[in-house]
Order: C-alpha cells, then structure tokens, then sequence
C-alpha cells in the first residue's frame, strides 16, 4: 500500500516537472532568435496580403479552366408540358361568335440539341489567352508582394535590431554615468566640487533613463509590428540574430548591372508590360465581334400531338435534325466601333503607362544606388567620429577630474561619445536597408 503510495506522488511529481517544462518551452515571452531569411519565411506563409495574392492567383487559374471550356459542345435539355385552349375561328370577322375548332388540350414536348463551334473568328483562343495573361499578371503581383514584404518585414528586423543595439549602448552608459556621479560625489564631499557639478550629473543621468525608457518602448512597437507580419503573438520577444556583420558592406554592383538586372527582373515592369499586353488582346477580341461563326449543330425532341406538320395526327412523334450553322452579326459592323474605338485609347493608356512606370524604376533604382554609395560614405564618418569623440573624452574626463576643465565639457564630450556611436549604428542599419530597397527596386529582393 505504501509502495503504491509512492509511485502515485512519483507520477504526480513527475506529471508536474513535463508541465512546467512544456509551459515554460512555450512561453510566448521568452526571447527567440531569427534570422532575416527565417523571418522572410515566416512572412512568406502568414502574411495576409501574401494569401490575398494568392486567392487571386486560384481565381485566374480556375478562369483559364472556363475560358478552355468554351470549346466544348453546348448541350441542352428541356420539355414543355401544357395545356392548350379552345382555337376559336372568327369567320365572320371578330364582333361575331367565332366556330370553336376542336384540338387536343394536352402537349408535351422532351427535346435536346447540341452545338459544336467550328469557328468564331478565334475568340475562344484569344480569351484563353487573356485569361493565360491574368494568370501571369496575377503570379507577379504576388511575387511583388512577397518581396516587399520582404522589405517590409527587413525595415522591422533591423528597427529591432537598431533599438537593441541602442538599449546596449545607453544601458553601459547609464553604468558609466553611474560610477561617474559616485566619484562626483566623493569629490563633492571633499569639497573639490561644487553642489551644482552634483545637480548636473544627476540630472544626465536622469534624462539617459528616460531616453533609456523610450528606446524600450520603441523596440516594443517595432517587434509587434515585426510579429504581426510574421503571425506571431503580439507580446512575443524576438532577437534578430545577423550572420553578416554590419561591418561587412554588401557587394555593390555598377549602375548599368542594376538597370539591366531591373528590366530583367522588375516585377512592376512585367506587371506593366502584361497589362498592356491583356489591353492588345481585349482590342483584337473587340474587332472579332464582325465575324462569323460557324458550328455543328443537332437536335432531337419528342413531343404530342403532332401538330408542326400537316396532317395532324392525335399521337406521339419524334423529329431531329442536324448540319451546319453560320451566324453573321450584321449589327456589329456599325455597332462595333465605338467599342473599338474606346479600346484602343486603353490600349494607348497603357502603353505610356509602362513608359512611365520603366521611368519610374529607373529613377529608383539610381536613387537608392546613389543613397546606398552615401550610407557607406557615413559608416566610415561615424567610424571616425567615434575615434575622435573617444579621444576627446578620454582628455576631458582626465582634466575634469584633475580639475582642469568644468563639467559641463565633460558632459559634452560624453554626449558626443555617446551620439557618434549611435551614428555608427543607424548608418549600418541605413546602408542595409538601402541595399534591401536597391534590390527591391530592381526585383532580386
């Protein structure tokens, strides 16, 4: 009894221990390491817009289906079942009593027929290729929109990963502000110093723990903003974890690469060339509507009494046909025109257009190459500004506390230090992003 006692507090003890491990395995809050490429994959399978796109892609594809189903036969089925009313014969003209001709009150007919087109003048292969050419249209927006969520899903990486970075910076330099104001302290207490020298560097530290508290805050905005686009919870803590070093610039190709590589590759210009494409096709569709159609046709119907042909007869019969069938749309000869007319502007419309738009990534991408050329330019200014702000900290902080110098310069040198350095931060965050937007810009992103 005793043994049975102790297996059932084991089991307890033992259910308890997965328990907690499995809960605390789960906790939203714990932090989790990402790279930008798992990132990019989480955004690629949870994004909203990303499944917008590809519902869209689904509908063209089952609109390609209808459109290859227009070369079937059409089949068709009905029956009629009625009643039919006394004939009255008005043979002495309609203000006299009419002679009531005898018929058969009940008629039903069972028919079927069935048209196969030969020819239409080519717009059932011309709406299978419109509809092709949505499908494609659809396929690139939804690469387009994959890539910037990509760099969408980039900005909110590397706003986190600036905001630690920050965090990191301003946390040594409260613990420096810290020892900084203990030795002021003791140098008050001395009588080295004035009251005053105290006040102000309580009051330093005291405003870097409130710029501390809104780095915080803004690393909490972005990472919600990072896990919405991810499908995370909106409290879950992420660390981006960068391969690369920043340090390390990212290889730079020549200007005409880039141009050349974005007309390769633009999803905005394929975009743009296939929508005017769609608008050539829907003209030459519109100029097809004069030609005539030519297809197979049968039918078949049963029906009572025999009434369609002379003598009548008071019983079931059955007749079919079948041959050849030419429609010609006479009005759309003058009817046609104004709709052609009003397409072709379309199709102009879209022809500039894809001229403006080809501008317009051009400018892009040579702006974002230049802007890129210039965040490399402020890495090495940062880098070289943090020499200097280090060296005439060093010097000051060794005069002030010699008494040489007041400590308002050392304040000062502090706070340069302290900005040169986060200078170094954006502008390697800068020049990554630029990087990102020049290959969104070109369509490699």
């Amino acid at each position: 009894m005793k043994f049975n006692t102790y297996k059932g507090k084991m089991w307890m003890c033992m259910s308890f221990l997965l328990f907690t491990i499995n809960t605390h395995a789960q906790d939203p809050r714990r932090p989790q390491k990402l790279t930008l490429d798992e990132v990019w994959s989480l955004a690629d399978s949870n994004s909203k817009r990303i499944q917008i796109q590809q519902v869209a892609v689904s509908t063209t594809e089952a609109g390609i289906k209808a459109a290859r189903a227009e070369r079937l036969p059409e089949l068709e089925a009905g029956g009629v079942l009625a009643h039919i009313f006394p004939l009255p014969i008005f043979e002495n003209g309609l203000f006299h009593t009419p002679t009531q001709f005898p018929v058969e009150p009940k008629y039903y007919k069972v028919a079927a027929d069935a048209y196969l087109n030969l020819s239409n003048g080519g717009k059932t292969e011309r709406e299978i290729k419109a509809s092709k050419k949505e499908n494609e249209i659809a396929l690139a927006k939804m690469s387009l929109s994959k890539q910037e969520i990509h760099y969408a899903a980039a900005l909110y990486f590397y706003d986190v990963y600036r905001n630690l970075s920050y965090k990191s910076l301003l946390l040594q330099d409260v613990k420096d502000l810290e020892q900084q104001l203990k030795e002021i302290n003791h140098l008050y207490k001395n009588g080295t110093v004035l009251k005053s020298d105290v006040l102000r560097a309580e009051l330093r530290l005291s405003r870097q723990k409130m710029m501390l508290t809104e780095i915080q805050n803004n690393q909490l905005i972005a990472s919600q903003k990072l896990n919405l686009l991810i499908g995370a919870g909106d409290d879950d803590s992420l660390i981006p974890e960068v391969k690369d070093s920043l340090n390390d610039a990212l290889v730079l190709k020549q200007m005409d690469q880039y141009l050349s590589e974005a007309d390769v590759h633009s999803y905005q210009l394929d975009i743009s060339k296939k929508e005017s494409e769609l608008q050539e096709l829907k003209l030459k569709q519109l100029r097809s509507n004069v030609m005539p159609s030519l297809g197979l046709f049968a039918e078949y119907a049963y029906a009572y009494p025999q009434i369609q042909f002379y003598p009548y007869s008071l019983a079931p019969y059955g007749n079919g046909m079948a041959g050849l069938k030419l429609k010609i749309p006479i009005a759309a000869f003058y009817k046609n025109k104004h709709q052609v007319a009003m397409q072709q502007l379309r199709v102009h419309q879209s022809e500039l257009a894809d001229e403006e738009e080809r501008d317009n990534i051009r400018q892009e991408v040579k702006t974002t190459y230049i802007k890129y050329r210039e965040s490399l330019q402020r890495i090495d200014v940062a880098t070289e500004n943090i020499r200097q702000a280090s060296e005439s900290y060093r010097i000051v902080q060794n005069t002030y506390f010699n008494q040489l110098s007041l400590l308002t310069d050392l304040l000062d040198a502090e706070t340069q230090l302290l900005q040169s350095r986060f200078e170094l931060t954006t502008a390697k965050v800068n020049a990554r992003i630029q990087y990102y937007q020049l290959q969104k810009a070109v369509g490699t992103l």
